[in-house]
């Protein structure tokens, strides 16, 4: 079982197969509006500029899981990233990325890569590094800024 393997609703509302990115090198991160890891939406974006031509996509899933941080409704989280950090990249429907209500990738994603509390998530910004052919590569902490990311992210471009 690879990412493709799932479907996701996009932000807008339309369901989303992700074997749409199949060749590319995913970043999936679970964000939220309030947080204080929030302004790594600035360097996501960078990182979305600098590498989507070579076949580079984040994948943005917000949750309000962690300290009741992303509140607002899809819509509001959509014009506030835009807003306030200017996100192009694909934004989804706010999920669970935890618990028995996780959504199925996030379930696969901490499956295949845990992190200091075995399956769970520990916060917004946790990070999860996915190659051309589905496979979880790599998960980075919440603290993981993005722009530190870049040499594992042009090693996969590169692979």
């Amino acid at each position: 079982m690879t990412v493709y393997d799932f479907t996701a609703i996009t932000i807008e509302g339309e369901e989303k197969p992700l074997r749409e990115y199949q060749g590319k090198t995913l970043l999936v991160v679970n964000t939220a509006s309030e947080c204080g890891f929030t302004p790594q939406l600035e360097g996501l974006q960078k990182l979305y500029d600098q590498y989507h031509d070579q076949g580079f996509e984040i994948l943005g899933f917000p949750s309000n899981q962690f300290g009741n941080q992303e509140p607002g409704s899809d819509s509001e989280i959509s014009s506030f990233c835009q807003r306030n950090y200017g996100v192009t990249f694909p934004m989804f429907s706010k999920v669970d990325v935890n618990g028995e209500n996780a959504h199925p990738l996030f379930k696969h994603l901490t499956s295949e890569k845990k992190g200091l509390l075995g399956g769970q998530i520990k916060w917004n910004f946790t990070k999860f590094l996915v190659d051309k052919e589905g496979n979880v590569v790599d998960r980075f902490a919440p603290q993981k800024k993005p722009e530190n990311l870049e040499r594992d992210i042009e090693k996969l471009l590169n692979a």
